[in-house]
């Protein structure tokens, strides 16, 4: 077994793995890009001398300067939640392509917005654009894992939606390096905190761009009623013609997906709210929404907006010094997202990496408030960071080794897939939302935590990640290489911790039974396959 090896769940053709499906999926991912390029660098650009002097930060008391950046942060969550509403009933009626269209507009146009902002003018254009950038990110968000699972084959669905992390690591790396950069060689006037807000427009012009070329969701097609085009997508993607077996199981798969939830659910605006009375269908919700609380209750986004002060809170001193070692932790993390999207989400699993990056990042986070409580090191200052900081802050690195390739990509991987067709939208959007509700109350309130229990926070994150291992064991299947016409039997397989295996093996006999029955089966001239060739000719 070779790094790429994949494990699939039926006889596929090599062409299936083919340049299209990949690109498909990089052009979206831009949109991660810019969520993870404003993640980051607006916690650094906020400490920049010329942002400093240009918004009187100097002359405000500690509270008010903490309140103003926690507002700035803030709003951008606050964007998001909504527009991952929004991305709902856009994705519903316009599809996945165009509302990537839509949204990265908003987003260009916000982003724009903060560009005009100056000491005379005040903040308020930075808020507004803050808010619209939030808009067209919390619906990227939601609708970018939704279209690369779609357009996805099983065997690297997640290494395809691992892409979408990828370019959000890619994004925050960029995000943690440029006040590095901008601080060191550009003088301390409003064009240096320009630059990092005027970077954002650039993987939004790529996404714009790019949603021009990418095709729609051959899912998403067929069940609005737009099966010729679907098929000529899904024939695209997969680079094989209609009449291939391959591409003829896939749309029996898709056909009898959406005719089950049709005739279970029904199609249309408001009946996936009504599927929420199922109880099935409730409980995936909850457990979609709930890994993004255990998500954010890592810590991740506390150090992500606020990685200054997080670096303070170890002993790090000095603006370039705190900068460049924000920068290593945006290295760590991008290094480590792409071993995890090469090899360990499609092969070690969501369910194990959950658990072991829970248990090895409470432990990093113990380690790290107990040296913070024992040594004290912001009221203790020293020009040299000592040997137990210098571990504190090799735990803090090892913290980050544990996260990345664990919480950090992993629930989007999950939510992308654990929906079925008609209520896949409803479900992401619900899960982004998640994720910018608890964004928000992090990024709001992490200064006010910092101020009232110091060193305690890490140990409140750590024994959240504890907690999260027992929901992870208890509640969540394993879904990788699983199809997603069969996570409606997954989800409802007991115990929790054995239904991969059970499902896989059911699959597999499904799968040859009907491979022996459309043995000489064609489509049809609307694409549904026909009756076998020996049946029409005794007929």
């Amino acid at each position: 077994m070779g790094i790429l090896a994949l494990k699939e769940d039926r006889p596929t053709p090599k062409a299936v793995y083919n340049w299209r499906v990949y690109a498909s999926a990089a052009v979206a991912s831009f949109a991660s890009c810019m969520i993870g390029y404003d993640s980051a660098f607006i916690g650094t650009t906020l400490a920049l001398p010329s942002f400093i002097k240009e918004f009187s930060f100097d002359t405000l008391e500690r509270e008010e300067k903490n309140l103003i950046s926690a507002n700035i942060v803030s709003l951008y969550q606050a964007g998001a939640f909504f527009g991952s509403l929004f991305a709902y009933a856009s994705t519903h009626y316009l599809g996945r392509r165009k509302s990537l269209f839509v949204f990265v507009t908003i987003f260009i146009l916000g982003a724009g917005l903060m560009l005009g902002a100056n000491g005379e003018r005040g903040l308020g254009l930075i808020y507004g654009g803050r808010v619209l950038a939030g808009i067209g990110i919390g619906a990227c968000s939601m609708i970018v894992p939704i279209y690369i699972s779609e357009l996805s084959p099983p065997a690297i669905r997640g290494r395809l939606v691992g892409i979408y992390e990828l370019g959000w690591q890619t994004g925050g790396l960029v995000g943690f390096w440029i006040n590095y950069g901008v601080n060191l060689h550009v003088a301390p006037t409003r064009t240096q905190w320009l630059i990092p807000f005027a970077v954002q427009l650039i993987p939004g012009g790529l996404l714009f761009f790019g949603a021009l070329w990418i095709k729609e969701s051959p899912r998403w097609l067929i069940a609005n009623g737009k099966r010729e085009e679907g098929i000529a997508n899904l024939c695209w993607m997969r680079n094989l013609s209609p009449d291939d077996l391959y591409i003829v199981e896939e749309i029996g798969f898709i056909d009898e997906d959406v005719e089950k939830y049709r005739r279970e659910v029904g199609a249309g605006f408001w009946k996936p709210f009504a599927s929420l009375k199922i109880p099935r269908v409730r409980w995936r919700f909850f457990l979609g929404t709930s890994l993004f609380f255990w998500q954010n209750g890592s810590g991740i986004n506390a150090i992500n907006y606020y990685s200054p002060t997080v670096f303070s809170s170890l002993g790090i001193r000095g603006t370039n010094t705190g900068f460049l070692t924000t920068g290593l932790f945006g290295v760590v993390k991008t290094v480590l997202t792409v071993v995890w999207l090469l090899w360990l989400i499609d092969n070690f699993g969501r369910r194990n990496l959950l658990i072991v990056g829970a248990a090895g990042g409470s432990i990093c986070m113990w380690i790290i408030g107990t040296y913070i409580k024992v040594a004290d090191p912001e009221n203790h200052p020293t020009d040299n960071v000592p040997p137990a900081g210098i571990a504190a802050i090799f735990f803090f690195y090892l913290w980050t080794a544990f996260y990345t390739p664990s919480w950090n990509g992993t629930p989007w991987v999950l939510n992308s897939e654990m929906f079925d067709q008609n209520t896949r939208s409803l479900g992401q959007a619900s899960a982004a939302a998640s994720n910018w509700f608890w964004n928000f109350l992090i990024s709001r309130f992490t200064p006010q935590l910092f101020n009232a229990l110091g060193y305690a926070v890490y140990f409140f994150f750590a024994s959240l990640m504890l907690l999260s291992i027992i929901f992870v064991f208890f509640l969540i299947p394993e879904t990788k290489g699983v199809p997603l016409e069969a996570m409606d039997r997954l989800f409802k397989a007991r115990p929790v911790w054995r239904a991969h295996g059970r499902i896989m093996e059911e699959w597999r006999e499904q799968d040859e039974e009907w491979r022996r029955n459309a043995e000489g089966a064609e489509l049809t001239s609307d694409g549904k396959l026909d009756a076998t060739v020996d049946e029409r000719e005794n007929a």
